[in-house]
C-alpha cells in the first residue's frame, strides 16, 4: 500500500508487459494489489526508465522512517525470490509498492499485526 497522496510511478513497457502476464496468472490480493499500483504508473519505452527509478532486477536500498533501519533488496518475480539472500518478490507488500518509486519516494509498507512502517527509497542500482 502507498500513501494516500498520488506518488509518481514510471514501469517500463517491457516490465508493465511481463507483470501484467504474472497478474493475470495469479488470482491473489497480492496480484491484485500490484495491479492497482501499475494501473497509476506512467509505461515508458525501456530506455526512457531513469535511472533512479525502481525496475523488475532492481537492487534497491530504502530506510525505514520509523526506526531509522536501511534494508537492500533486489526485486524480482516470484520463482526467483529468496529470503535469505534479500531477492523479494514482486508480489510481496514491499515488492509491490517499491515498483516505479524513483530515490526519494516514500511509501507506507503493511507488516503483521495491522502494523505499518514508513520507507523511503534512498538508492537504486539497476542489472547490467
Amino acid at each position: 500500500m502507498r500513501t494516500k497522496k498520488a506518488i509518481s510511478l514510471i514501469v517500463s513497457q517491457p516490465d508493465y508487459l511481463q507483470l501484467t502476464k504474472l497478474i493475470e496468472q495469479h488470482n491473489t490480493p497480492e496480484a491484485e494489489a500490484l495491479d492497482v499500483e501499475l494501473s497509476r504508473a506512467d509505461i515508458v519505452p525501456e530506455k526512457d526508465i531513469p535511472a533512479d527509478a525502481v525496475a523488475m532486477g532492481s537492487t534497491v536500498t530504502f530506510v525505514d522512517l520509523d526506526s531509522n533501519e536501511e534494508k537492500t533488496i533486489s526485486l524480482v518475480y516470484p520463482n526467483e525470490a529468496n529470503v535469505t539472500q534479500m531477492k523479494i518478490s514482486i508480489l510481496s507488500p514491499v515488492g509491490s509498492a517499491l515498483i516505479g518509486l524513483r530515490i526519494g519516494g516514500n511509501i507506507d509498507w503493511p507488516v503483521p499485526q495491522g502494523k505499518v512502517r514508513r520507507l523511503k527509497v534512498i538508492a537504486v542500482q539497476h542489472p547490467v
